[in-house]
């Protein structure tokens, strides 16, 4: 996969970086754009009935006002929505991404070709009563794969896959360009909409704003930006994960606060919240809750302009990294639930290995580089996004950069704000942000090609990839996705990853535990998940 950002276009990107896995875990946590705590009365569960018959109330700590449309989006609650209003051929297990026969009928089993069929659900159809159909498939993969149109999805598909072409009604082939096994998980990220209602004009700008019409377990019944979107069980669904809640209410709370008491205590109007922070972990856990984390390639990161002196040079970059006491970080801002890097990967990713260059916490050397590199008196503002746990780290990097003489002021803004800035092009020196590709899968060549490529949105930002070693890199990724052994890239792509380290132009400080709260009295069947979002595909009531 390549250039998984950069054709979108600058309203879209903004749409994409503002909410969701572009800067993962909490990018719509701004403090402006704090939702009520509760939906209009009208989408609110009153009571009444059976156990059965209630209304499953979420706690999403991302805004519901990104775009739904599955092409484009990277918001967390619109991504964790589409999972239960649509499907893919395949789509995958939560947690361990493993694909699982969605709309098609199986998974092939041979992966060793440039060809794949697949027979569709016989009886699926879309929530307005028209039956899925070939030419459905079709119509979704023509726009992911048209040149002329700019979709986020065509970064997942469009350097492995030539075409998708019709065989008969129920019936679909896909054509690579080359074997790649890894593109079975990323079908998920293609789900399938109907083309009757989407062809229309203007009907891609209402899915943006948040018209959704599946074929999966739930149907879509209200959606307010800003306050909460409204699910119910499809009764003609007749798929793998069949829907185990009547109503669903996803309210939107982005503030911490709110959020944590929405599902806490005598009076908790919700069952299930993500995003719990750490501070309220053990007041819920006693008070009946179930906490738990889920670790993946969550991560504050530090993205250098490369255009402003001293950040070209690779030793500034360096002892910056080393400079930060990320022991402290992980200890104060995230109370234990995170690692300092060492790797791009977090250490879980089936891809891992330690990177040849680890930023271990080493003022001396920080010093030595400077003086190396020539710089003394030099003074920074760090341009971060105003996410909650971004913040509360913030104040180890200005100590840690203070105390090797580098004169630190922050900039926390909100994260609009930021973006705004880099896609005009405005001067900068650094950002600190967070991100999460685990939203989009595991596979390494996918997380990297996420954010290094000649024509990459985040290499954009950099300035840097003009820059010799960026060419070079570049080209050792591509080769890595061609590479049909998989021991073999494996190792081509640990080995790129090293070079990525060394540079440090767009690298993660630290990984760290997404955090998800239920009430083990009232649903089961929950897993956290290393992501932003929840999954309710396979759980049910207590």
């Amino acid at each position: 996969m390549r250039d998984v950002t950069p054709d979108v276009p600058v309203t879209a990107r903004r749409t994409v970086l503002k909410y969701s896995g572009a800067l993962g875990a909490a990018a719509a946590l701004s403090s402006s754009l704090a939702a009520c705590s509760s939906g209009p009365e009208s989408t609110n569960d009153t009571g009444g009935g059976s156990e059965q018959d209630r209304t499953l109330t979420a706690v999403i700590g991302y805004g519901n006002d990104g775009s739904w449309d599955p092409t484009q989006t990277a918001s967390a609650f619109c991504m964790a929505a589409n999972h239960h209003v649509y499907e893919g051929l395949l789509d995958t297990d939560p947690v361990s991404r493993e694909p699982y026969a969605a709309l098609a009928t199986q998974v092939p089993k041979d992966l060793r070709g440039t060809s794949w069929r697949f027979t569709l659900r016989e009886g699926a159809t879309f929530h307005d009563g028209h039956p899925v159909t070939a030419d459905d498939v079709v119509f979704v993969f023509d726009r992911i794969l048209d040149p002329d149109t700019q979709t986020l999805a065509k970064g997942f598909f469009a350097s492995w896959l030539r075409e998708v072409r019709k065989v008969d009604e129920r019936n679909v082939e896909l054509l690579l360009k080359f074997p790649f096994p890894e593109g079975l998980s990323r079908l998920t990220l293609a789900k399938i909409m109907p083309r009757h209602v989407f062809s229309r004009p203007g009907a891609w700008d209402d899915a943006i704003k948040g018209k959704a019409v599946g074929s999966g377990p739930y149907r879509q019944t209200a959606h307010h930006p800003r306050s909460n979107t409204t699910f119910e069980a499809f009764a003609g669904y007749n798929g793998p994960r069949r829907p185990a809640f009547k109503r669903m209410n996803w309210l939107t709370i982005v503030d911490a606060a709110p959020r944590v008491a929405k599902i806490s205590g005598t009076g908790a109007g919700a069952q299930i919240a993500d995003n719990i922070p750490y501070a309220n972990i053990a007041r819920l856990r006693s008070g009946g809750l179930t906490v738990e984390g889920g670790a993946g390639m969550n991560n504050l990161f530090l993205m250098f302009n490369t255009r402003h002196k001293p950040f070209d040079d690779v030793r500034v970059r360096q002892a910056l990294h080393y400079a930060v006491d990320t022991g402290k970080m992980v200890e104060v801002a995230l109370k234990g639930h995170g690692r300092p890097s060492s790797s791009f990967l977090n250490e879980a990713n089936p891809g891992y290995r330690r990177a040849g260059t680890v930023y271990d916490h080493d003022p001396d050397k920080a010093k030595r580089l400077l003086k190396e590199a020539g710089v003394g008196g030099l003074r920074i503002d760090i341009l971060a996004v105003n996410v909650s746990w971004i913040v509360d780290c913030l104040p180890t990097i200005k100590a840690s950069w203070d105390a090797i003489g580098v004169e630190t002021t922050l900039s926390p803004q909100e994260t609009t704000a930021v973006f705004t800035k880099m896609d005009q092009k405005q001067d900068y020196q650094v950002v600190a942000a967070a991100s999460n590709p685990n939203q989009f899968g595991l596979d390494a060549d996918l997380i990297m090609h996420y954010n290094y490529g000649p024509q990459n949105l985040w290499m954009q930002y950099t300035r840097w990839a003009d820059d010799p070693v960026a060419k070079k890199l570049f080209k050792d990724m591509d080769r890595a996705t061609r590479e049909p052994d998989p021991d073999r890239k494996k190792t081509m792509i640990q080995d790129y990853i090293d070079i990525v380290a060394e540079q440090a132009v767009l690298y993660p400080v630290v990984h760290n535990e997404l955090m998800t709260a239920w009430n083990p009295k009232r649903i089961t069947g929950i897993r956290a998940q290393p992501y932003p979002g929840i999954s309710l595909l396979q759980a049910k009531w207590a």
